[in-house]
Parts: structure tokens; C-alpha cells; sequence
């Protein structure tokens, strides 16, 4: 049987989760233990309560299934409780142990699964990757923390203290956790809260939890923009962006990982073109290309960032393999820059293809704004983590584009999900259409 011992850290943060205030958060960087210790407290708590109830919940259903309910669950009953016998009600959704203490695992995004768990009442709570939730989802929640309950240690019998359990890779200043786990402050009102101390946090990174990470992951993350290095291995909350378009939050808060992706209705190669030429373009800006398409969900998917450092020979061939690869519909092309250049590499390349071009009447920014809304509503997401692609997005204020470089790759991912989402774009943004129409579409001139 595989055998279970606390890191240093990690037995620091179980004394805080054990401890006497309400409200305990561990955040830090990535695979440093945070979520498998929470998931350990509860079924602690579920254990030594009889008949008790305990929730764990994500922003996204399907995250907390693929998360929890598939991965860590089961791995902290082998390491932690194997003596301990449980089901799994997979209608239901929720785990029964052997002395009919029940585990419900939940999503907040959808009101009618929202409000089946929510309808009970608990004596624990974990906000598993709360840096994605809603500070009024978790208000919500926090009103079913409620159950009375008697835990037993040994010959001792005593009322068992409702707790509420968090976890996240820290996002920015802004968010409410760093306000009312940091400052001390309610983060609507900016008021110092009344119960201070009643919110405890400690933070722990990968590198307190060496032990128990594969052989090179550390310096995977080292690898990492410094962005990204700030959060996933340092641990840090970084400063806010004053009017982001595209904060990190709204992007893991829809990001796909482990779930399954509807079909597509629709898929687009989209391209940015920076003038580049094939024979000497080191310094010149990357080509933005991205594929992207729109499920039977009615939902928009980033499938693929293939941005390079290319002339037009090289980039129209990695623009056409990813339409035949993805069987697209349509490329679509910014041609203020090249102007019918960009149609011409494209036919090159591969005879015939439908070909859009697009044209930038409007200001980057401007651009991007709608796209930026329907990333906040769920209406883009993510397929993975784009480390650059991502970067460039950070970039993205109410006040400009604040970033080193040309954000090509945001350029090219602006212009795929704004010909997916025709309403959200103005018509002069849309120029000709070049082969086959797409579903709905003509071979007519657009907007003029």
C-alpha cells in the first residue's frame, strides 16, 4: 500500500486548516499540495462526524468531476484512508462513507446543478480553484454552511466547527481573495472586515513539496514567462491591471482541460500577417495563427496557436495544412498590412481555398473589446493553456494595448472569434469572401 507523509509546509498548512478560524486559504504556486490537503480535511471532518455533510465545489461542474471526483478524491482515500469503505453516487453526485457521512461535489455554473447542492446544508465547504470563482457565487454558497454536527475523537464528543475551505494559484490584486485574505478587507465595501482573524491563509509553492513531484517539473515552470513564473511557481499575487480586458481569471474560469469538446459547427483558420519575407525575418513580428471553432454549444473554442516566424511561402502552407487538418470552413485574413498579398499566398498554397479578408477600421483595442465580453461570459474558451498567445491578452486595457510587441497572436484570435461571432463585430470590419461562402455566407463584396 502506498504510504503518505506531510512536507514541512504541507504540515504547517493542516495545523492552519485544523485550526480555529473559519475561513482557511492555501495559495501558491502549482502542484505544491494545496487541493489534495483540503480534500484530505474534509474527509477528515466527514470521518470523524457521523451523518455529517460536506460540499467541494469549482466554478465549472466538469472540472470539479475531472479534478476531484476522478483524481484526487480517490487518491486521498488509497493514500490517507484506506481503512475507510465509500460509494460513489455518479447520478447524484455525491460520496457516502461507512458511517453515512456524505461528500457532495457541485459546479456554480449552472443554476438548476447549482441549486440541487445547494439545497443542502453542510458543516464543511472547499472553493476548489477559487481564484475562478465569483465573489457572489461564493456568497451564496457560504449560506449553506450551516450544519450542525458532532464529531467524536476518541471518547471526546463535541460539536464540529463549520469551516470554509479555499485554494487557487493566486490571480491578481484585484480579485477577492487577495482582499479579503491579504488586506483584510470585504472586497465590495473596502471596509475592514469585522471578523479579521476569522480568514487565515498561508501560501505554499512546489518547491516546499519536492518530495512528491516528478524530476524536472520545477524546472518546466522555470521555464515559464515571468508572468507565469510569478503565479505557477512563485506563488504570488501580481499587481492588477488597471481596465484588463482579458483578466486571468475570466480565462480559467472557461479554460478546457480534461473535459470532452462538442462537435464543431464551424472551425476558421484565422491569420495576422506581419510582413515578413523567407529569407530574413528574425526581427520582423510573428505571423498571428490561430484555429478556432464554434461548437454545437454555441460556444466558441481556441483550438490551436501556430504563430511562427515565417515568410509568406512558409506561413501559407502552415495556414492551409491547418485548414485541411481541422477541415475549416474558411481562412480569414487582416489585409490592411499586405493588402491582397494575403489572398494570393493563400491560393498559392493551396488552390481554391475559401478565403476571407477582413479589414481594421477600428483601433486594437476597440476590436477586442467584444471579444474580451464574451470571454467573461463563457462564450470563448480556452482549449489548454497558450502561454504566449496569453501573454499578449494581458496586455489588452481599456486605455490601450500595454504590451512589448505586437500582439499577433491576440490579433489573429480576435479576428477567428469575431467570424464566428458575426453579431459582435461591426460589418465594415468584413471585406470579401474567396471560394466557397461559409454556412450563411456569399460570394458578394460585405459591408459596402
Amino acid at each position: 500500500m502506498p504510504s503518505f507523509k506531510l512536507t514541512e509546509k504541507q504540515t504547517a498548512a493542516n495545523a492552519l486548516l485544523a485550526g480555529p478560524a473559519t475561513h482557511c486559504m492555501m495559495f501558491g504556486g502549482s502542484r505544491s499540495g494545496k487541493t489534495f490537503l483540503a480534500v484530505r480535511a474534509v474527509v477528515m471532518r466527514a470521518v470523524k462526524a457521523r451523518r455529517s455533510r460536506h460540499a467541494m465545489m469549482r466554478f465549472r461542474f466538469n472540472s470539479i468531476v475531472s479534478a476531484i471526483v476522478m483524481d484526487t478524491f480517490p487518491r486521498v482515500m488509497e493514500l490517507c484512508y484506506p481503512e475507510v469503505d465509500y460509494q460513489i453516487n455518479r447520478s447524484q453526485w455525491f460520496a457516502r462513507t461507512q458511517n453515512d457521512s456524505e461528500v457532495w461535489f457541485g459546479g456554480l455554473d449552472e443554476k438548476e446543478r447549482t441549486e440541487k447542492v445547494l439545497g443542502n446544508e453542510y458543516a464543511t465547504i472547499f472553493l476548489n480553484e477559487c481564484s475562478q470563482i465569483p465573489w457572489a457565487s461564493r456568497n451564496l454558497a457560504l449560506t449553506r454552511l450551516a450544519q450542525r454536527a458532532t464529531a467524536i475523537v476518541g471518547e471526546v464528543t463535541k460539536p464540529l466547527a463549520l469551516k470554509m475551505y479555499y485554494d487557487c494559484n493566486p490571480p491578481d490584486r484585484a480579485h477577492w481573495t487577495y482582499r479579503a485574505f491579504v488586506q483584510g478587507i470585504d472586497p465590495e465595501s473596502r471596509e475592514p472586515l469585522r471578523n479579521r482573524f476569522d480568514y487565515r491563509a498561508i501560501q505554499m509553492n512546489p518547491r516546499d513539496n519536492l518530495d512528491n513531484l516528478p524530476e524536472g517539473y520545477i524546472a518546466t515552470l522555470e521555464g515559464m514567462s515571468a508572468r507565469m513564473r510569478r503565479r505557477f511557481l512563485d506563488g504570488e499575487f501580481r499587481e492588477a491591471t488597471p481596465g484588463a480586458l482579458f483578466p486571468e481569471e475570466h480565462l480559467d474560469r472557461w479554460r478546457v482541460i480534461d473535459s470532452p469538446l462538442p462537435d464543431m459547427q464551424r472551425i476558421v483558420v484565422a491569420v495576422d500577417p506581419s510582413g515578413a519575407d523567407d529569407v530574413d525575418n528574425a526581427e520582423n513580428d510573428a505571423i498571428g495563427l490561430v484555429v478556432a471553432g464554434l461548437g454545437t454549444d454555441g460556444n466558441g473554442y481556441l483550438l490551436e496557436d501556430l504563430t511562427l516566424r515565417a515568410g509568406p511561402a512558409s506561413w501559407g502552407k502552415v495556414a492551409t495544412n491547418a485548414y485541411d487538418r481541422h477541415r475549416a470552413d474558411v481562412i480569414v485574413g487582416e489585409v490592411n498590412y499586405g493588402g491582397a498579398m494575403v489572398k494570393h499566398v493563400i491560393q498559392t498554397a493551396r488552390q481554391n481555398t475559401p478565403f476571407r479578408m477582413v479589414t481594421a477600421s477600428r483601433g486594437k483595442v476597440v476590436r477586442a473589446e467584444p471579444i474580451s465580453s464574451l470571454c467573461e461570459l463563457g462564450k470563448v474558451r480556452l482549449v489548454g493553456y497558450f502561454r504566449d498567445l496569453e501573454e499578449e491578452l494581458a496586455g489588452f486595457t481599456t486605455s490601450g494595448y500595454v504590451g512589448e510587441r505586437s500582439p499577433n497572436r491576440a490579433d489573429a484570435m480576435v479576428w477567428a472569434f469575431s467570424e464566428l461571432f458575426p453579431g459582435m463585430v461591426s460589418s465594415t470590419e468584413k471585406d470579401y469572401v474567396f471560394g466557397r461562402p461559409p454556412s450563411g455566407g456569399t460570394l458578394f463584396p460585405m459591408g459596402r
